[in-house]
């Protein structure tokens, strides 16, 4: 191996600038998906893993965002649940439970990947932004969140043709919930009401 010392050397720049071709991919795709991103409707699989990595709840919905800081996530398997962020206030309604609980949104976004999807504000104010590389024929990009009181401590998201396809995310609990995008509509249009938060009747409703 001593004679190979310049193809050694070609080798590992040849794998450095591959690495930061890829890592620049999927910077660029996070930036133009963002930049573009007015409103979006899709249909998404999540599923939350523990800390020995075994899947342990698995569900599905529709969200629905639109900026600024608006979004809705209804969950419809297993059981029907629905997150309304109003711009002013987040709603977590349990169908099941019969129970409303609502809190400032500003608060609760700090540091989550809802807040990077509706805020519109530069992702480097609130995030560590580093290469992820290209895997699964997507380019990936992580990001750490600077504020130490986030309840995540790394979201990966993967990018394919400057659409999000898939975003991971582990929280101080050791456990992973990852989120699958389907049927991706990039630009819907919203009543003006679809983002407010109706309190039904007869349900129990508790501040956070």
């Amino acid at each position: 191996m001593k004679g190979n010392t310049k193809a050694r050397f070609f080798l590992a720049s040849v794998l450095i600038l591959c690495a930061g071709y890829a890592s620049a991919a999927g910077v660029q795709q996070m930036q133009r998906f963002l930049t573009g991103l007015d409103s979006l409707s899709a249909h998404f699989e999540q599923t939350l893993s523990g800390s020995e990595g075994l899947q342990s709840m698995h569900s599905s919905g529709m969200l629905y965002l639109q900026r600024p800081r608006q979004f809705r996530w209804d969950y419809l398997e297993p059981e029907k649940q629905q997150i309304v962020a109003d711009g002013r206030q987040i709603w977590l309604y349990d169908q099941e439970l019969e129970q409303v609980s609502v809190q400032s949104q500003d608060s609760a976004l700090q540091g989550t990947p809802a807040m990077l999807l509706i805020s519109g504000e530069p992702l480097e104010r609130h995030f560590e932004i580093s290469e992820g590389g290209r895997y699964q024929g997507m380019d990936w990009v992580e990001l750490r969140p600077r504020s130490e009181d986030s309840q995540f401590t790394l979201i990966l998201l993967a990018f394919m043709d400057d659409r999000l396809q898939i975003m991971e995310m582990a929280d101080k609990f050791g456990q992973t919930t990852r989120l699958q995008f389907f049927d991706i509509n990039p630009s819907p249009v919203f009543d003006d009401d679809f983002f407010r938060f109706e309190r039904p009747e007869d349900v129990d409703m508790y501040n956070q």
